[in-house]
């Protein structure tokens, strides 16, 4: 990921929005008040976030939940810190809630964590990110699932191991704080907001080839 201003100016989060290219073609995101350009997602991270987003479509639309867990073409979250700004790569929106964002129809601003059932993240380059800031952040706003998939073994030995291995990780919201299981190789996913989602780690990570 780059800084995408030269100077030295932190942006808040209304700065961030105001300043933001209409139509862009390239994702920004607002890191502690610097402007980043994100990552162009690369063909394996877009199979699997484009084949994700299909899984996830058939599991809402088998427990009842579709048109009211929407998942939208692009939305920007905004954590309780003032000068940060994400746009995740997969968010389940809930239509039954969503009314009470101010900011939806005009800027597509999610600030609620009641509007949100899950955000995804697929880790690239930039998986400091996705493990550290916004695994807090998320946590802080009380967003009640976030999947963290490190499909290329990009993270931390600590996360992933050592020997480092693909790693797929349903964070959940217990008591305020993220509670970490990770799930490799053959193991099914288990997900409290998605039962029915029955695939294994080894078969989302095939979604990416």
């Amino acid at each position: 990921m780059t800084q995408a201003k030269a100077d030295l100016k932190l942006y808040s989060f209304d700065e961030f929005i105001s300043w933001y290219p209409e139509q862009s073609e390239v994702r920004y995101e607002l890191h502690d008040g610097v402007i980043i350009e994100m990552p162009k997602p690369k063909g394996k991270h877009s199979n699997l976030t484009g084949s994700l987003i299909e899984q996830l479509l058939i599991v809402i639309r088998q427990i009842g939940k579709g048109g009211i867990w929407t998942i939208p073409r692009e939305s920007i979250v905004k954590p309780q810190r003032e000068k940060s700004g994400y746009e995740p790569d997969i968010i389940v929106l809930n239509q039954e809630t969503i009314g009470r964002e101010s900011r939806w129809e005009s800027e597509s601003i999610i600030q609620n964590s009641d509007s949100v059932k899950l955000i995804v993240e697929v880790v690239s380059t930039n998986w400091r990110d996705d493990y550290y800031n916004k695994l807090r952040d998320y946590e802080e706003m009380g967003i009640e699932e976030y999947w963290i998939i490190d499909y290329a073994a990009l993270g931390a030995r600590k996360f992933i191991g050592n020997p480092k291995q693909p790693t797929f990780f349903v964070c959940n919201l217990v008591d305020g704080e993220y509670q970490m299981t990770s799930f490799t190789g053959n193991t099914s996913i288990v997900s409290p907001t998605f039962p029915q989602f029955n695939l294994s780690a080894q078969e989302i990570f095939n979604l990416a080839f």
